[in-house]
């Protein structure tokens, strides 16, 4: 039978930290004498108080769960983040219907970057500063529910590498789970000040830098600037923003050992390596490809090249050039970038690099046995064996997941929508990237978009932040069943 006490008293204390960032948000609209400082105190209101209301009769009931509960949690707290995250946008008139905002709303906490809104910079600045702080809290509970929540949830352990099959175990980081919630909380803490410090010091705006340390460390994409990034595309700055992509997709244990000096746990990291080969190796091709065919300088080109390429593989959503104007080979690279993802624990959406390589590494073993039929070949990870029934989920999951891309590009089509266009913007909703490739790419917003379109694609974020496996569940009837 499923605890619904446990599952709400979870849900009030979610409210209650909602009600306080709406507080700080409020409080920077109020800094600039700007009237959406009202607003925020509404939505503050009535988040703080529906959030009391619900945990005082259960502020004693155990804190234990279970399975079941579990998954209810997971995929309900962004639900519940994303519902009230349309207050201030409506309050404020920003929005000015509720698919709008709760579009902007779940495209924030999901830290997917696509916007409704074609001239951000008229916002006013409590509003652009809670747009980012959405994106932060998204990629902050991502990265505390893969070792908090999840662990309970022993089958979803197959999509989170952290706790299944890499070397960086929570035990060995810390004996207690909420210990390493805290620690991995203040890593992400720690590298948002740094980003904000870094970027002041290349002479971005206070505000500004504070937003985009904000939207980049959670690999978001929400700028304050209608032309995103390339209104502050000085080398310097874009370097900053480069690396802070590349920290977010990457999992916070390795931050943690980079600080313990712990080099064996970091080289002997499989997936970080793969991460980083792929990301350093991409970049140099398409910066190759953009000096030769576009005439671009080469240094120019060696930035565009990794500051896009990171840009796509980490799903931040970036851009300083609109890679629709490249050329069908760039644009195909681009499209298949945005298959990949981070590394599994990090604020990064899409498929996750440790995926990709033990779906590559059971391939190669496969045609090798082809050759030798009574080879014992495991998968291994970090020198450990992957257990064949987490093989075995995993190419299940590629499968869901691509049709899912087809699913959703078929449904787009109906809308009017090129092919090129469908199966791009699906590819980058479901992945939590934002821009795509066409109508929707870089330069692009989605305030003319079909409403019924909109909830498409907000079923899209919401369901690539959750890796499918959590929707699917929810549906199926055995689920509610004693």
């Amino acid at each position: 039978m499923i605890n619904f006490r446990i599952i709400a008293r979870v849900f009030s204390q979610v409210l209650i930290i909602e009600g306080i960032f709406m507080l700080v948000s409020g409080a920077v609209s109020w800094l600039y004498g700007e009237p959406a400082a009202s607003s925020f105190l509404y939505s503050a209101l009535i988040t703080l108080v529906t959030g009391f209301l619900v945990f005082t009769p259960l502020r004693h009931e155990e804190k234990a769960y279970g399975t079941r509960e579990g998954y209810i949690l997971y995929t309900g707290i962004w639900i519940l983040f994303s519902l009230f995250g349309t207050l201030p946008y409506l309050f404020s008139s920003s929005a000015t219907s509720f698919t709008d905002a709760f579009f902007e709303s779940i495209s924030g906490f999901t830290t997917t970057g696509a916007t409704i809104f074609n001239d951000v910079e008229s916002l006013p600045k409590g509003i652009l500063f809670w747009r980012s702080l959405t994106q932060w809290l998204g990629g902050l509970t991502i990265i505390t529910l893969s070792f908090y929540v999840l662990p309970v949830v022993k089958s979803l352990n197959i999509q989170i590498s952290t706790t299944g099959f890499s070397s960086q175990t929570t035990d060995k980081i810390h004996p207690k789970i909420v210990g390493v919630t805290k620690r991995l909380a203040t890593i992400y803490v720690t590298l948002t000040l740094a980003g904000v410090l870094f970027l002041i010091i290349g002479r971005m705006p206070f505000f500004d830098a504070v937003c985009q340390s904000l939207s980049t460390l959670s690999t978001g994409g929400f700028s304050t600037r209608n032309d995103g990034m390339a209104a502050f595309s000085s080398p310097y700055l874009m370097t900053v923003i480069t690396l802070l992509m590349f920290f977010g997709g990457t999992n916070p244990t390795v931050f943690y050992f980079a600080y313990k000096r712990n080099a064996r746990k970091i080289s002997g990291n499989n997936e970080f390596g793969i991460y980083l080969i792929v990301a350093v190796s991409v970049s140099i091709l398409v910066a190759f490809i953009l000096a030769i065919s576009s005439d671009i300088p080469v240094f120019r080109a060696l930035q565009a090249g990794f500051f896009h390429v990171v840009s796509v593989i980490t799903t931040t959503g970036y851009y300083t050039m609109d890679w629709n104007n490249w050329s069908y080979l760039l644009s195909v690279i681009v499209f298949i970038l945005m298959f990949t993802g981070g590394m599994e624990g990090s604020a990064s959406g899409g498929i996750k690099m440790i995926r990709l390589m033990i779906i590559v590494r059971n391939i190669r073993n496969e045609t090798r046995r082809l050759i030798h039929p009574e080879a014992y070949l495991p998968v291994r990870i970090d020198k450990k064996i992957v257990q064949p029934n987490i093989v075995y989920n995993l190419l299940i999951f590629m499968i869901l997941y691509f049709m899912t891309v087809s699913a959703g590009a078929f449904i787009l089509s109906f809308f009017g929508y090129d092919v090129i266009t469908s199966f791009s913007t699906t590819a980058s909703m479901l992945a939590n990237i934002g821009p795509g490739i066409g109508n929707f790419g870089p330069f692009s917003d989605y305030s003319g978009m079909h409403s019924a379109a909109k909830w498409i694609l907000s079923l899209l974020m919401i369901t690539g932040r959750l890796e499918l496996f959590a929707v699917i569940i929810l549906v199926t009837g055995n689920f509610y069943k004693k």
